[in-house]
């Protein structure tokens, strides 16, 4: 039950959260995608599942913005652009090469709870 239900939530937070996108955008097909992405694009330089590295863990991001809205746009900006002080004083990076797609690949898996499977 664990297993399908982390992917349920995982498959509504990518299809909320591609509403807006065009019509021939990427459709993530699993959380191996969002995985990958992330590893191409040196997130895991910074960032684990489940532990504090440089910057949070992604389980730690989706636990303090479980319930929030605006999330899902929030930290979009925040990957595109980089930012500082919501997690201490390393400041983040900007992510400006990765595409629109990957971005809102990531950052549903990360919401949904950085599900591995």
């Amino acid at each position: 039950m664990k297993r399908w239900f982390s992917m349920t939530v995982f498959a509504m937070a990518i299809t909320a959260s591609q509403g807006a996108l065009a019509a021939d955008a990427p459709v993530v097909s699993s959380p191996a995608d969002a995985i990958n992405i992330a590893r191409k694009n040196a997130c895991m330089g910074c960032h684990a599942v489940d532990r504090k590295l440089v910057g949070p863990s992604f389980q730690q991001i989706a636990g303090k913005y479980k319930g929030d809205a605006q999330a899902q746009a929030r930290l979009e900006t925040k990957v595109r652009d980089g930012g500082s002080g919501v997690w201490g004083v390393l400041p983040m990076p900007s992510h400006r090469s990765m595409s629109g797609a990957d971005i809102k690949t990531v950052v549903g898996w990360i919401l949904a709870g950085s599900p591995s499977k």
